[in-house]
């Protein structure tokens, strides 16, 4: 049997969000693992053709320290070692 051969791309969404209150008093801190899920399958089927999977980490992040973010994620889906490549 074949090995399947995955690859995983790093993406970004850029947007902004208006408030009238402190960036920290605006953001969720309570996401639930069931809600992260569901937003991760609704990105999957909205911005994907069929059988890409998506993982995200929801941060607000400053546009400079945007590629620290997407690292970070790929060390905690990958491990540190296939980070490194």
């Amino acid at each position: 049997m074949e090995e399947q051969r995955f690859v995983a791309v790093p993406f970004a969404l850029v947007g902004f969000f208006v408030t009238d209150r402190d960036v920290e008093e605006s953001i969720r801190t309570d996401m639930t693992p069931e809600e992260l899920e569901k937003l991760q399958e609704l990105l999957a089927r909205f911005l994907f053709k069929e059988g890409v999977r998506v993982a995200i980490y929801p941060s607000v992040v400053p546009p400079e320290q945007a590629s620290e973010a997407v690292k970070e994620l790929e060390q905690l889906i990958f491990g540190e070692e296939e980070g490194e490549k």
